[in-house]
């Protein structure tokens, strides 16, 4: 069946770096989706954070542009999201997402056909 499997979360002080790892398993042509993160916070909805399309098109929430990229190799079958100069706020369970179709528009949770887990990061100010 189809996985997804994060890795690298954790905590850190405000102003610091983390890298998510996401690898996909058990469905053919991970090249040809939309791979996305998402992350939720305590209270709050789901959000999307950023994602890449089947082209290596990227989109980014405006609260971590300048700050996150998401980058993607299928070789490997795995997405990455490198954060820096975290915030407090970024703080949540950060969820590896692959979308129905190789697009990444109106990337709203019916457009998600799996999840991974989710992994905690945590930032303190």
């Amino acid at each position: 069946q189809v996985q997804l499997l994060e890795t690298g979360g954790g905590s850190v002080e405000a102003g610091g770096s983390l890298r998510l790892s996401c690898t996909g398993s058990g469905y053919p042509g991970f090249s040809r989706f939309c791979m996305a993160w998402f992350r939720q916070s305590s209270g709050e909805e789901r959000e999307v954070v950023a994602a890449i399309d089947s082209g290596s098109t990227t989109i980014y929430a405006d609260a971590v542009k300048g700050r996150f990229a998401i980058s993607r190799d299928n070789v490997r079958k795995t997405m990455s999201l490198q954060m820096n100069n975290l915030r407090s706020d970024d703080t949540a369970i950060y969820y590896c997402a692959r979308a129905w179709t190789g697009g990444c528009g109106n990337l709203g949770a019916p457009a998600i056909g799996y999840w991974g887990q989710g992994t905690q990061v945590t930032v303190s100010s």
